[in-house]
């Protein structure tokens, strides 16, 4: 049976989108030649290394920290300023907390305070870099509409009717390592992908979860066909 291709196979690629994470993944390993007995027909594969070391995937990763420098810029400003603005109140409350006797009630009112600032800069810091995640999801969802179809073609030409996540086997053989088959065929069907969504779009699941609310108020918004029974 085909691998089909789910959400949770890429979720694990979304990460941070500081600068630093943009750093390349490594290319997963090409199948070695073995010495041991190996079942015809079986194979292994990681998804999300695949994912993540396509040139599609790649390429994105490059290019993003250039296309919204804009956006990372006032990230980084805004970062700045709640800093400065924390530690002068980090300060006090560790002087007062080393006061003889240390006010618990004015204590508990600084952490109160400084938490709430800390809270709300970390909204407001990922409001600004929201669209980064968009479009890191936006190239998660091209490449994973093609995943499918280059792990049926690996393994159609490896002669593979049975293929496993590499991460729920204990141990096997690289001779059954599909990953390096099934990047070469997903490079081929997406060598880029588009790095900015277009306007209004939304993640797959979100997509999903809004068609099934809009059927659901649809449902609830038609008159009740069901006549009540006439007496006589």
């Amino acid at each position: 049976m085909i691998m089909r291709i789910a959400s949770a196979l890429v979720a694990g690629l979304l990460v941070s989108v500081a600068p630093q994470a943009m750093a390349a993944a490594p290319a997963p390993a090409a199948p070695v030649a073995t010495g041991g007995i190996v079942a015809a027909g079986i194979a292994v594969a990681n998804p999300p290394a695949i994912v993540a070391s396509s040139s599609a995937y790649q390429t994105a990763q490059q290019q993003r920290p250039v296309t919204y420098k804009a956006q990372i810029d006032q990230a980084n400003t805004r970062k700045n300023q709640i800093t400065a603005q924390l530690q002068p109140l980090y300060a006090k409350l560790e002087a007062d907390s080393k006061a003889p006797k240390p006010d618990q009630a004015a204590l508990r009112q600084q952490y109160a305070q400084i938490q709430q600032i800390e809270q709300a800069g970390q909204r407001e810091i990922q409001q600004i870099l929201e669209p980064l995640q968009l479009s890191e999801q936006y190239v998660l969802e091209q490449i994973g509409d093609k995943l499918d179809d280059a792990t049926q073609s690996a393994m159609t030409k490896r002669k593979i009717s049975l293929v496993l996540d590499s991460q729920s086997v204990i141990k096997a053989d690289q001779a059954y390592n599909l990953n390096q088959d099934i990047l070469t065929e997903l490079n081929a069907l997406i060598p880029s992908a588009q790095l900015v969504p277009p306007a209004g779009w939304l993640p797959r699941a979100q997509r999903e979860q809004q068609a099934q609310q809009q059927a659901a108020q649809a449902a609830a918004a038609q008159p009740d066909n069901k006549k009540a029974p006439v007496g006589r």
